[in-house]
């Protein structure tokens, strides 16, 4: 079943950065949820299994910055092997 959503939610996506669900997808009782989400930074489309989804910081909500949203910005800003060499 596809649900689109309106509003948008705004996630980040592990390993591929922050965005807004646009539709969820659900397959049933033995498969995850599919979040399709719109990235901000490149504006790709991507369809991602639930454990890869984080809601991030809300104030209003009282929630705080999930800690697996860190972890992946600061791995994604870290310069690939071959890069390093040259940085150096």
């Amino acid at each position: 079943m596809f649900t689109q959503l309106d509003p948008t939610i705004p996630l980040h996506v592990l390993e591929k950065g922050d965005g807004y669900a646009i539709g969820m997808i659900d397959y049933g009782q033995e498969h995850n949820l599919i979040w399709v989400t719109v990235l901000n930074d490149s504006g790709e489309i991507w369809c991602a299994p639930n454990p890869s989804v984080r809601l991030g910081r809300n104030w209003t909500m009282g929630r705080a910055q999930n800690p697996a949203i860190d972890a992946d910005r600061a791995k994604a800003a870290q310069p690939c092997a071959e890069c390093k060499e040259v940085v150096a």
